[in-house]
């Protein structure tokens, strides 16, 4: 290929990219450490998107097995107000090892930034999350989860540690990747 046609297909490729709108994620931040049983999850990402899709997304119970790997259902069984019960299956997984988890979770909605959640029946020993939504300077949007869960599976601690670790951060990430894509597809219908 000519000089002249590479930068020709650099420019065209240029051109498309800097079409396509300033919608994008930053690096996501993941952690989990654990102790004893104890798994403690904090994760974020910077996004230029609008929180409203943040809120739309994290709230959609009734759809998050759509796009969350390893979940299987999740559906709202009552809501009263900013208070929702719902219930999810799914299940954790590293390399050969699998675990189904069942989980009933009280959650307290504070729109449009907090989500707090906790379980109420299941088989995991116990879960409390929260999610945060930031408004940054310079139009980002920063979703931030924190979590304590202890697991109780009949396995040594380090498998359920990277069992859950596993699963969380690639359910995390899938998370952000769904609110870039319908903030994508959002701006894309308001042309």
């Amino acid at each position: 290929m000519s000089r002249r046609r590479i930068v020709a297909a650099g420019l065209l490729l240029a051109g498309t990219l800097a079409a396509q709108p300033a919608v994008a994620a930053g690096p996501i931040r993941f952690e989990a450490e654990g102790e004893g049983e104890l798994i403690t999850i904090t994760a974020s990402a910077d996004m230029q998107v609008d929180p409203r899709t943040v809120w739309t997304v994290i709230s959609d119970y009734d759809n998050l097995a759509e796009f969350i790997p390893h979940m299987r259902s999740s559906r709202v069984i009552r809501r009263d107000g900013d208070q929702v019960l719902v219930e999810q299956t799914g299940e954790f997984g590293f390399l050969f090892f699998r675990q189904p988890v069942e989980v009933r979770l009280s959650v307290a909605e504070s729109p449009p930034r907090r989500i707090v959640a906790h379980a109420v029946g299941g088989n995991l020993q116990s879960l409390e999350g929260r999610y945060a939504i930031e408004s940054l300077p310079g139009g980002e949007v920063r979703l931030s989860y924190s979590g304590r869960l202890v697991p109780g599976f009949q396995v040594p601690h380090f498998v359920s540690r990277m069992a859950v670790r596993s699963t969380m951060a690639r359910q995390f990430q899938a998370l952000v990747q769904e609110i870039v894509r319908r903030d994508l597809s959002a701006r894309g219908e308001a042309r």
